[in-house]
This record gives C-alpha cells, structure tokens and sequence, in this order.
C-alpha cells in the first residue's frame, strides 16, 4: 500500500510511502522521492529561485546498501540492527572536523559504543544555487557499533540519543541530521527537484527501505 497525503493550509507538504508488509524495495525509495518532486507548491524558494528553504526524506537503514558501501571503504560493519548511522554536516576548517570527529567517537566509548569509521557521502554539488553551495556543509557518516550489553532496536537508539544530545551541546559547529540504528535523513536546502540528484545513496537500486517519509 502507498499513501501520500497534502492539507490545503499555510504550511509544508508531507507524504509517506508504505510497503505494510515490511518488504523493503528501492521503488519504496523512488516513489518517496516522486511525491517530494511533486511538492514544489508547499516548498519555499529564495528570490533567485534557485535556492529551497529545505526538502528532506527519512528512510529505514539499508543493511544491503551500507554494508556495500562501508566495505568499499574499509570499514566491516556487524549484523544488521547492530550498528547505528549517524549523518553529519560539518561546517569551519578541516581541522575544526577532524576534532569533531574524534569529540564524537571519546563520547562514543563512554557509552560502550565503537565508531568504526567514517564515510564521506558522494553528492553533486554542481546542481546547487549559489547560496546553498556557499553555505554547504561538509556532509559525512558515521557508522556506531552496538555495546554487547544493549538490547537492538529501541534500547540501542536511546544510547544513540544520549551520546547525541551530549556531543550537540559540546559543538556548536556540527550539526546531527539523524543517528540511529533504524532510520536515516537526508535533507538539505534543495529544490524539490534536487534531493534525488543531490544525493547519489539514493539513486541506488541497492538502497532499499519498506517506509519513506
């Protein structure tokens, strides 16, 4: 079953997309991506029309494609469930990031989590206004191995909150789009047009979820 759903009022747009099965499929993630495409009416644009104001999509974790992608860059990620995704965006200098980075991993290990490395997510910033790509951020993840003493699901998530919560209030220069065991968001000041072609994760078909938002 897919749904997609718009309120006739001042605000954004909102659609969801449904597999009530809980069969995961990459056309989950192209129809999702449809509806925002769909949604240029409820999204907002600078004076030049070539900035957005922000468009986004949240998906479940896909085991298949992380892994792959992990792989590629030397990092063996666990089974699934048992590791969290933390998407970044990073602003300031190189050094300014590396410190963050490691801020994140000591506050990690404090709760009996493991970083097991970072990836540096591929996008196509040659198709942003000149405003977005001036305050683009550096846009990375994050991949957290669940403590053996946690419960999957739920319990690990909340672990992943606090250690969250904790580094936000550290870093003033970092900004956690989502970190969790289960969901991932990308998002970004977009067209609604853009965040499929911004974001190269999404255009492939090993990318799959059974819920889009």
């Amino acid at each position: 079953m897919r749904m997609s759903e718009t309120r006739d009022s001042d605000a954004c747009g909102i659609g969801a997309v449904v597999n009530i099965d809980g069969h995961r499929t990459h056309e989950a993630v192209n129809d999702a991506l449809k509806i925002v495409e769909h949604l240029g009416h409820r999204a907002g644009k600078d004076a030049s029309g070539e900035v957005g104001d922000g468009v986004g999509i949240l998906l479940q974790i896909s085991h298949r494609f992380f892994q792959k992608v992990a792989h590629e860059e030397g990092i063996e990620l666990p089974c699934e469930g048992e590791y969290g995704v933390g998407m970044f965006f990073f602003q300031g200098t190189q050094v300014s990031q590396v410190i963050s980075c490691r801020m994140f991993g000591v506050i990690a290990e404090k709760y009996g989590m493991k970083v097991l490395g970072w990836r540096d997510v591929p996008v196509r910033s040659d198709i942003l206004g000149k405003k977005a790509l001036d305050s683009m951020p550096a846009i990375r993840q994050v991949f957290v191995a669940k403590p053996a003493d946690c419960e999957k699901g739920l319990a690990f998530d909340r672990l992943l909150y606090v250690a969250r919560r904790e580094f936000e209030q550290g870093n003033d220069s970092t900004y956690i789009v989502s970190l969790s065991s289960r969901t991932i968001v990308y998002k970004g000041m977009f067209l609604v047009s853009q965040l499929r072609l911004f974001y190269e994760d999404l255009q492939s078909e090993d990318f799959e979820t059974a819920i889009a938002v």
